[in-house]
């Protein structure tokens, strides 16, 4: 069955980018010239998905109001002649369609997802996490839902960390299938890494058969008072096989304060409108330090 939607969980409150988070969503925060969220959507549609729910919350609203029409800076771009960025505009409220449910308590990115439930219907569906970039050549996404049509069971992206950095993921384990499916056996959230069961990290995509909503009805709180989607996902391995698959590409933390300053060197370097004058002024500042 082919995936056409997509959830993007974007209703966290940003605390580890404070105080820049108080009044603005992170997802919102510009990697070189295009918030976060944007490079995500732009993935799913490269990809292929039709439609993209938003999970959102209180204090959102500059997401909503990017993807929409802005009449008046188009009526005020076309008057001043600026056609390349009345383009840019356009492109943005016209790339996918979008639609808002807002998660009115943080209870968790399980509580989350579970609350596109109606939205989603009984069919698949992929889940972007809103503040990681992954740059590829085959959209990162892509390559999870070419997998997902090999085994007809749910998938999660995933790479190798350094042990020291499992308590920061969700840790996998499970038997190869090839060079970068594994077939998963176990999942443990943020491990300490001497218990780590191996440095396979989840990160922030996913593809879902409809049967983690089951799950994640059934999956209880934990101690922060949040339903986490790591549990869901263990007792979904006991209805169908879960797989995990080693993404080609990069990927960015861009939640995270460093790897938010990594992906916005490391893009604008690739820009071909930046990228040797930045590169010069890199050079010339290292040459002063």
């Amino acid at each position: 069955m082919k995936v056409r939607k997509a959830v993007i969980p974007a209703a966290g409150l940003g605390t580890r980018f404070l105080p820049a988070t108080k009044a603005s969503p992170k997802e919102m925060l510009p990697v070189v010239d295009k918030p976060v969220i944007q490079y995500v959507m732009e993935e799913a549609v490269a990809a292929g998905i039709e439609s993209v729910l938003i999970i959102t919350g209180r204090g959102k609203d500059a997401i909503e109001n990017h993807f929409d029409v802005s009449a008046e800076l188009e009526a005020f771009l076309e008057a001043k002649g600026k056609r390349q960025e009345l383009e840019q505009v356009r492109a943005i409220a016209s790339m996918v369609e979008v639609t808002y449910i807002r998660q009115k308590e943080a209870l968790g990115l399980g509580h989350a997802v579970l609350c596109a439930r109606t939205w989603v219907g009984h069919e698949p569906f992929a889940v972007f996490l809103g503040d990681d970039i992954v740059v590829a050549k085959e959209p990162c996404i892509a390559q999870l839902l070419r997998v997902f049509g090999e085994k007809n069971a749910s998938v999660l992206g995933v790479m190798d960390v350094a042990r020291e950095e499992t308590r920061k993921y969700g840790i996998v384990a499970g038997s190869e299938e090839g060079s970068r499916t594994l077939k998963i056996s176990d999942i443990v959230e943020k491990p300490d890494p001497k218990s780590a069961p191996s440095t396979t990290a989840v990160i922030g995509r996913y593809v879902f058969t409809p049967e983690i909503f089951d799950q994640l009805e059934q999956t209880r709180a934990d101690g922060s008072g949040e339903i986490q989607l790591t549990n869901a996902i263990r007792s979904l391995m006991s209805v169908q096989p879960v797989y995990a698959y080693r993404f080609e590409g990069r990927r960015y933390d861009a939640g995270d304060k460093l790897g938010f300053l990594e992906a916005t060197v490391e893009m604008a370097l690739a820009r071909p409108d930046l990228g040797q004058p930045f590169r010069a002024y890199l050079k010339r500042l290292a040459s002063t330090l």
